[in-house]
């Protein structure tokens, strides 16, 4: 399949929100510490990747190191794991006695058409280490000529599906999701629904980064996750989004949204097993499986509560969506509800089950 016709069928969909832009109270720049906490448990083994799995002679024909982090949003997670590559990088040139030979750094900053690019380019360090460029598109569909990247990186991305399950806002189809907005709490067909939407997302992600990535370049994953075996109903996350569709239900009854548009609502959203994510490998062929680590529990430290920096984290990411669905006005009423709902019930994201996994991947050989 040719790149732009590749392209075209990942183009970006009217629900391919991104996460919230600008730098004011509720944006994803100040509401992704968790995230943050993730990327610095993460930086020891992401380290060890590039020192073990890293083949630095993929340069031979070019002085330029390409690293792309898929899924970038808006910052500032996204530079601090782009500084902790290149340095890491740099270390192993010099560990090698290469001092000489370290590459420029090109850094491809990549998200949906949406995202907040204004936002990112101006937070960018003046006095960065590496040329910066932004790619639009779905990382589910090719975003660089082959063999081209050698570096992946993508942090807190790939539990986004690339759509909705068609099946699930279809009134005729055994799948629709009536008065739920996600599978976890929802019917055998509606699970079914999202696990094949995942299934062949993941397999369009692999076999666009194999073309992409040079031979012997690698991919680094960060994913939230449930452990192996774990129901769908237990990972905290998934937790989350049922007591946000009980919410919306809540304010159906009072008629301050329409059912209707509640039913057509659903948040595209899969938590993946650490055995999911080896079977696509495995599927896709192209890739050895080189390291694959849960992480370290991540600390919630701040002047916050727990329940107040949930519920801040999830409206970063989700209101965009809820805005285009209800419209911006029944945004406030919907996460005062759901914060009132966790605090009446603090022992739902105790009960919960979550895992961030990290992944290695290194291209095989042509």
């Amino acid at each position: 399949m040719a790149a732009a016709e590749e392209a075209s069928k990942f183009s970006e969909e009217a629900n391919a929100y991104p996460m919230t832009g600008g730098d004011g109270p509720n944006s994803y720049a100040k509401n992704s510490t968790l995230q943050r906490g993730a990327g610095d448990a993460a930086k020891e083994l992401l380290n060890e990747a590039i020192a073990e799995k890293l083949d630095i002679d993929i340069l031979s024909s070019s002085n330029t190191f390409h690293i792309a982090d898929l899924g970038c949003s808006v910052g500032p997670n996204t530079f601090f794991a782009v500084e902790n590559i290149i340095e890491a990088v740099k270390f192993k040139f010099q560990n090698q006695g290469l001092n000489s030979q370290i590459p420029e750094f090109q850094v491809f900053f990549n998200d949906h058409t949406q995202n907040d690019f204004n936002m990112l380019f101006r937070s960018l360090s003046q006095n960065r280490q590496y040329y910066a460029a932004g790619v639009p598109g779905s990382f589910y569909g090719r975003l660089f000529p082959d063999a081209s990247i050698h570096f992946f990186h993508s942090s807190y991305a790939l539990q986004w599906l690339s759509r909705v399950p068609k099946e699930v806002v279809d009134k005729n189809s055994p799948a629709w999701n009536k008065g739920r907005i996600h599978y976890s709490n929802s019917t055998d067909e509606v699970v079914r629904a999202y696990e094949a939407q995942h299934a062949e997302d993941m397999e369009c992600f692999l076999n666009a980064r194999a073309q992409e990535t040079a031979d012997g370049g690698v991919t680094v994953l960060l994913i939230p996750g449930r452990p192996n075996g774990t129901p769908h109903s237990h990972p905290v996350g998934n937790v989350s989004f049922q007591l946000i569709g009980s919410c919306l239900m809540d304010m159906a009854r009072k008629g301050v949204v329409s059912e209707e548009k509640v039913d057509a609502f659903n948040i595209p959203v899969y938590a993946m097993s650490p055995q999911e994510l080896e079977a696509a490998v495995e599927g896709n062929g192209r890739f050895s499986l080189e390291k694959m680590e849960t992480l370290p529990h991540v600390s919630t430290h701040g002047t916050v509560s727990v329940t107040q920096l949930v519920v801040s984290h999830l409206r970063a990411a989700l209101e965009g969506r809820i805005t285009q669905q209800f419209g911006e006005e029944i945004v406030d009423e919907l996460f005062e509800l759901y914060l009132k709902k966790l605090d009446e019930q603090p022992s739902i994201l105790a009960s919960g089950t979550a895992i961030i996994f990290l992944v290695v991947l290194k291209r095989k050989a042509n």
